[in-house]
């Protein structure tokens, strides 16, 4: 099973928190991680790790010796197609470099893209093994976002970027991620990365919203996405709560479902971030 992550530093504890939930099921996995150095006006950027990798690298080689994390920098390859407009948004430019994957040779024709913050919660192996013929990619609907955003025929096809099936093979042969980098670099966007997919991806599938759950958990969760939502109850405001929060966890979303996989996080926080307990 071939698992996408990108990130910066930042995304050291959601990626080993996401690792810890995979290894709960019995495959032989294949990590890789892109990561570059950049900056924007106001923020410096540090790449993902190489400490990070390699205590991921122990935890993967612990459960099964086939197993593999590689970590690759992109800096050269963003660099010369960077999306300035995009790249003061209120996302970090790590959010967009997922669409230089059909760039990168190292990278197998069918791999699963997840965002930092998300659980796996149950096995994924029949949303990951899915005819994939003359598919880009599939996703689940954006919860929020489905209902502002439309781009084909159906009533609902805006798709969440932070869980998706890639197809790279026929990406490469339909030039979608070329396509969307170049309205990125060209054009400014809300949400510059998943605008741009839904936009021009013209054989996209969507999946049930069990493998991509934004909102709560439920019964049936495949795949538990602790994105940023809104909440009307007692007023409306905006809600964000990430895994390694894990007080915020217990004490705002009243989720103990995790708390095995968290306590274990836990536990190996401090080899993750060794500087902060000098």
């Amino acid at each position: 099973m071939n698992i996408l992550f990108c990130g910066d530093a930042n995304a050291e504890d959601g990626v080993l928190i996401t690792t810890l939930s995979l290894l709960k099921y019995k495959h032989e996995l294949h990590l890789y991680i892109l990561t570059m150095t950049t900056s924007s006006q106001t923020k410096q950027y540090h790449p993902f790790s190489e400490h990070a990798v390699a205590l991921i690298e122990h935890l993967l080689k612990e459960k099964n010796p086939h197993n593999s994390v590689q970590l690759i920098d992109i800096t050269d390859l963003y660099q010369k197609q960077a999306p300035s407009p995009n790249q003061e948004t209120r996302f970090t430019p790590y959010a967009m470099i997922r669409l230089f994957a059909d760039e990168i040779p190292a990278l197998p024709d069918r791999i699963l893209y997840l965002d930092n913050d998300v659980i796996i919660r149950k096995d994924i192996t029949d949303f990951y093994n899915q005819n994939l013929e003359k598919i880009e990619f599939v996703g689940v609907l954006d919860f929020f976002g489905r209902w502002f955003f439309h781009n084909q025929w159906r009533i609902f096809d805006y798709i969440n970027s932070g869980v998706l099936l890639l197809n790279l093979k026929y990406i490469k042969q339909t030039r979608l991620f070329a396509r969307v980098r170049h309205l990125m670099s060209t054009k400014k966007m809300f949400f510059p990365d998943q605008t741009a997919l839904n936009k021009l991806a013209k054989h996209k599938k969507i999946a049930p919203q069990r493998y991509n759950e934004q909102r709560k958990l439920h019964k049936n969760t495949v795949i538990q996405h602790f994105t940023t939502t809104f909440r009307f109850i007692p007023y409306f405001h905006i809600l964000t709560v990430k895994p390694w929060d894990v007080d915020r966890v217990h004490s705002v979303l009243h989720l103990h479902e995790y708390d095995e996989l968290l306590n274990e996080y836990l536990k190996l926080k401090p080899q993750l971030h060794p500087e902060k307990n000098k």
